[in-house]
């Protein structure tokens, strides 16, 4: 059974204009889920849901096998980690850690052992008597999820918890809070626009798209095999050709693509006839100078010197224009030219409809 259950769930922010509709989401014990996609998915509004600041219209939060959806927030034990850390910048880091515990009244012996241990997890040691005023970005960022952790609370919610850090401090801090929720055990859900975050930190994605989830799935087959356009096309992949389905078999799709029959794995749900759009990614694409196998022509539009690498952008058929990176050595092509762009049919995934 589920540790976390969202049954047909309806929210929103107005009266008659739900975010959320006939919502389901299911998480399990011990998880570290991500909820990703682009702005104004749902995402957020999905976890404002769970820790109960949004009131469900219809249907069911059920959490360890007790309903949640008339406990106010103040009475759910969860800890939140803010984008905007959301810390009381006239108290030291020992007290914004303690501020959860002293809430609950819990013996001030206790706190300040708990304290302790919590800022010593996420290595802020001799910073207990520091003003969160005077901390780094990074550093505020470790009071937010010591305090949240401190609680011992039964749900760790994070929204966007990286995204006011600079990219270095970024895959730094991601180290970190997947460190600390292995160590800690946690059922963890983290809300993120950035693909390469919830790839870094989930055993499981949920990919959103306008209030309803696209895929949800363990990391390496959000990223290798999307189930939908609109997930290829999020985690990375681009179009680059469409035809008409020749034939499904064995997991693959063949399509005719210009009089030319390509190759490519096929999506779960993928019918045997109609139109058919091949996704790949720009770094998998192989352009060659002669004829071979699983191969569609193009013309080159442009080509950007990036230093190591060329960037091309090729047009097929005039109405496509894609991206292809390869090393400068294997540059051969120049704008104007012709170029054979070859598709491995394991880097491709093919779809019914175009997202």
């Amino acid at each position: 059974m589920s540790f976390i259950k969202l049954e047909n769930v309806s929210v929103g922010y107005e009266k008659n204009k739900n975010i959320l509709n006939d919502f389901s989401l299911s998480i399990e014990e011990g998880e570290f889920v991500s909820l990703l996609g682009p702005s104004g998915c749902g995402k957020t509004t999905t976890l404002k849901t769970i820790i109960g600041f949004l009131n469900i219209k219809k249907g069911k939060l059920v959490i360890g096998g007790k309903l949640y959806n008339n406990i106010p927030a103040h009475k759910r034990n969860f800890g939140m980690v803010f984008q905007n850390y959301a810390l009381f910048p006239h108290l030291t880091v020992f007290n914004n850690v303690a501020f959860g515990l002293k809430m609950r009244k819990i013996e001030k012996n206790e706190i300040k052992k708990r304290v302790m241990n919590a800022i010593k997890m996420v290595g802020l040691e001799g910073f207990e008597d520091r003003l969160s005023a005077n901390l780094s970005g990074g550093q505020q960022q470790r009071v937010g999820i010591a305090r949240a952790v401190v609680i011992e609370p039964d749900l760790l919610l994070m929204d966007e918890p990286l995204s006011n850090l600079d990219a270095n401090l970024r895959v730094e801090m991601r180290s970190e809070i997947r460190k600390i929720q292995q160590r800690l055990g946690i059922t963890t859900i983290y809300v993120t626009h950035d693909q390469s975050e919830a790839i870094a930190l989930s055993d499981t994605i949920t990919v959103m798209n306008k209030g309803k989830i696209e895929q949800q799935d363990n990391t390496e087959n959000i990223y290798y095999n999307p189930q939908t356009a609109f997930v290829a096309k999020f985690m990375g992949f681009q179009k680059i050709a469409e035809g008409k389905i020749e034939r499904v078999e064995d997991n693959y799709v063949h399509i005719n693509v210009q009089g030319r029959i390509i190759k490519s794995k096929a999506s779960k749900n993928i019918k045997n006839d109609g139109k058919g759009f091949v996704y790949i990614r720009q770094k998998n694409l192989v352009l060659e100078k002669s004829e071979s196998e699983n191969n569609i022509l193009g013309n080159v539009v442009s080509k950007i010197f990036q230093g190591d690498t060329i960037l091309y952008m090729i047009e097929i058929g005039k109405e496509e224009l894609i991206k292809a990176e390869v090393p400068v050595e294997k540059a051969l092509w120049n704008e104007e030219d012709d170029v054979l762009i070859k598709l491995i049919p394991d880097l491709c995934v093919a779809f019914n409809e175009e997202e």
